[in-house]
């Protein structure tokens, strides 16, 4: 499974339920990645999407406590067990954590690779990504040239965890 996400300085990624920053490049290597795959993301998190829909070209896995909670074009799951018994169905190596918090802090464990667009710059978030490098197992196995956007520096970042969990 593969964590995506796009994290500043402090591994800040959102703020108020929004990204912090929207990269043009980055979107695109976003849609690239998961496009044709599964992707797993939180109720809040998929409400922030455009229209509060779930990914074109993609299988969406919603997880959401409310058990009414029901989105056209996704598999709702309700629980972690549920959650891993619905990703079960899947190839691992097609799986993408796409946030929010709490589905990164929850699903990371299972991660054996975070493709992480590294922001040089700390903005002010309410959410965040595990600190990667504090987390234990997790090594950065390769680091792409800095790239700027609007003034924004950042670089693509590929982590790697070397005791993932399974699935099964």
């Amino acid at each position: 499974m593969i964590a995506i996400a796009a994290a500043d300085k402090n591994w800040g990624i959102g703020l108020k339920d929004q990204l912090l920053v929207r990269i043009p490049s980055d979107m695109k290597q976003f849609r690239n990645h998961t496009l044709g795959h599964v992707v797993v993301t939180g109720r809040k998190t998929l409400a922030g999407f455009p229209n509060g829909m779930p990914l074109a070209g993609r299988t969406n896995i919603i997880l959401s406590r409310k058990k009414d909670y029901a989105v056209r074009g996704g598999i709702v799951v309700h629980s972690k067990e549920e959650l891993l018994a619905e990703l079960r169905k899947y190839n691992s190596n097609e799986i993408y954590i796409i946030g929010g918090e709490s589905v990164y802090r929850m699903m990371l464990p299972y991660c054996d690779t975070a493709i992480i667009t590294r922001i040089d710059y700390a903005y002010e978030a309410d959410a965040f990504f595990p600190n990667l490098e504090e987390e234990e197992g997790w090594q950065l196995q390769e680091e792409g040239e800095e790239e700027t956007c609007f003034s924004i520096e950042y670089r693509y970042q590929t982590w790697v965890n070397g005791n993932p969990l399974s699935l099964a």
